[in-house]
């Protein structure tokens, strides 16, 4: 009996010396349904974290051994937690501006984006400036009865508008729509033959059979009336951020690939990460529409953050235009406009220079591309420059977009080691209506082909493009493995055997999104010592049937340890 109590007494006074786990994590995350994108642990329960980063992966049990007192654990309660999901393909301040301006992303017909301009027009002072961004014609159930080359004319706009110039952005960014006023301060007047052709290299103004402007300007001719718009205030602009870094962090997305900016947002970005108001993990891309500002880099080098919230060291080329304005670059003529080929935006010489510039400093290229005519030209100028720079092993150029393919260019992305930053929501949301652009033989053999690029070997990461398409990653994780349009049509899928599968598609958002940025050993998949970026669903996106993936919800973001977001 005296032994007993021995013992007892013992082991009582070595756990009231225990002071808990040598190095207790600072959060644990349990219970979870962990995907984890590491082939050798793709599926768990629980992770610890410590100092923003991975301390440990496994079930909860062996979890819980790492909680000391001063440790944080977040009950998953059957959740679904991912790797942080990377955009890798977006524009942050389209993103906030469209909260700040006229959204009209969701309107329906024509009629009713003049009702959204009408009521801007009452609230504001004359002469100011009334904008917005997200109009598609090919998205409205109905069309005006009066149209010039498959648009809008802008009659009923200017009606509206009479002491207001009015820019309207297409979905795609590849065009725009302006009222009367904003044409007479453009100087965009009726061809008569006192007013010689205006003539826009890489553009055009759309007119009527007399001559008559229609209101609508077709890629580089958007400038035109975009040049007038007076500059956003900073409080202006740190408002639009502040509202899209908010936007990120309700969508799940830790990382983000912002595609083309200048100094200025370059500049804003660094101080809301001194001010530590980032949210998500920040990777920009130059705009290649400004050789002064690429020079000014040339000469100092990429920025690679040793912090991981603010990288530069990619250069942004506009090569083309979009399908939707039929502007994609094409090697034969639109199927639905015999004589057009689309627009080739950026001189091709200037992908060469760039490039070859970029190569032995380190910047790796990302060149917009949606038409086979403009993937062929920028992948045949990016195998000149490898050839001329062979000890550049690892340059991971891409092609943003590569979204329409002639047959024989699709084997050279994973033979030359060229990333497809695709958008799988473009699927969705262009198919229905691109077949008419392209014809159903060059849809299938070559539009949004995923599984072909993936069997040549290429790296393909994802995104929404937005504000082009909307900023959340679920619609396109389901485009991503169902081929279908939001509505759920057609049954099966636009052409099926192209589909990913769950586990490409979440690798597409998460550690590919990664390697495309340099950054796939630190972040992109749940593995001891990478960053604790989380993404946590309230279904599991993974397994759940099909067509409930658009029901899911993203519920938690974490960056680095920290908790961005928490829904309800």
């Amino acid at each position: 009996m005296k032994n007993i109590y021995f013992t007892g007494l013992l082991a009582l006074l070595l756990f009231s010396c225990n002071t808990g786990p040598k190095n207790p994590a600072d959060q644990v995350y349990i219970n979870g349904i962990v995907y984890t994108v590491d082939e050798t642990n793709p599926k768990t329960e629980a992770v610890a974290v410590k100092d923003g980063l991975i301390l440990a992966v496994g079930t909860t049990e062996e979890i819980m051994a790492f909680v000391g007192k001063n440790t944080e654990t977040i009950d998953l309660q059957g959740k679904t937690m991912t790797p942080g999901f990377i955009e890798s393909h977006g524009h942050l301040m389209g993103i906030g501006y469209n909260k700040l301006d006229i959204d009209l992303m969701y309107v329906k017909t024509y009629d009713e984006l003049i009702e959204k301009v009408a009521e801007a027009a009452t609230n504001a002072e004359p002469g100011e400036w009334i904008t917005g961004r997200g109009w598609h014609q090919d998205k409205w159930i109905e069309m005006p009865d009066k149209t010039i080359q498959g648009f809008q004319t802008h009659e009923k706009l200017s009606a509206v508008t009479p002491d207001n110039p009015v820019y309207l952005a297409h979905a795609s960014g590849h065009a725009s729509f302006v009222n009367q006023k904003a044409m007479e301060m453009a100087g965009i007047n009726p061809l008569r033959s006192e007013n010689p052709k205006q003539e826009v290299e890489g553009g055009e103004v759309l007119r009527d059979e007399l001559g008559n402007p229609t209101g609508v300007l077709v890629e580089r001719a958007s400038g035109l009336v975009s040049r007038l718009i007076p500059e956003d205030t900073p409080e202006r602009a740190e408002k639009a951020l502040e509202l899209a870094l908010q936007e990120l962090a309700e969508k799940g997305i830790t990382s983000f690939h912002d595609a083309g900016s200048g100094q200025s947002f370059i500049d804003m970005v660094g101080k809301f990460k001194s001010e530590g108001k980032l949210t998500s993990r920040m990777y920009i891309m130059l705009t290649g529409r400004q050789p002064e500002l690429l020079e000014a880099w040339y000469k100092k080098g990429p920025m690679i953050d040793p912090d991981h919230m603010v990288t530069v060291r990619s250069i942004k080329l506009n090569c083309d235009g979009a399908l939707g304005p039929w502007g994609a670059w094409l090697l034969e003529d639109y199927s639905d406009k015999p004589g057009q080929r689309g627009h080739e935006t950026l001189p091709m010489s200037i992908v060469t220079q760039v490039s070859e510039k970029a190569i032995p400093l380190g910047f790796q290229v990302c060149a917009h591309a949606i038409g086979d005519r403009a993937n062929r030209e920028v992948l045949d100028r990016y195998e000149a420059v490898f050839a001329k720079f062979p000890e550049v092993t690892d340059h991971r150029f891409r092609v943003e977009h590569a979204q329409h393919l002639h047959v024989d260019d699709i084997s050279r992305f994973g033979e030359m080691g060229v990333i497809a930053a695709i958008q799988a929501i473009h699927l969705s949301s262009d198919r229905p209506w691109a077949i008419g652009r392209l014809g159903p033989k060059r849809i299938t053999d070559g539009a949004y082909v995923w599984q072909k690029l993936l069997a040549s070997g290429a790296v393909i990461s994802n995104g929404t493009d937005a504000p082009v398409e909307p900023l959340d990653p679920i619609p396109s994780f389901y485009a991503s493995v169902s081929r279908k349009t939001l509505k759920m049509l057609p049954e099966g899928g636009y052409e099926p055997d192209q589909k990913l599968t769950r586990d490409q598609a979440l690798k597409s958002y998460t550690l590919a999104g990664a390697f495309a940025e340099f950054e796939e050993d630190f972040k992109g998949s749940i593995e001891v010592g990478k960053a604790a970026d989380f993404t946590v669903f309230d279904k599991n996106i993974m397994e759940i049937p099909e067509d409930e993936i658009l029901d899911a919800k993203v519920k938690m973001t974490v960056v680095g340890g920290r908790i961005v977001y928490q829904g309800d």
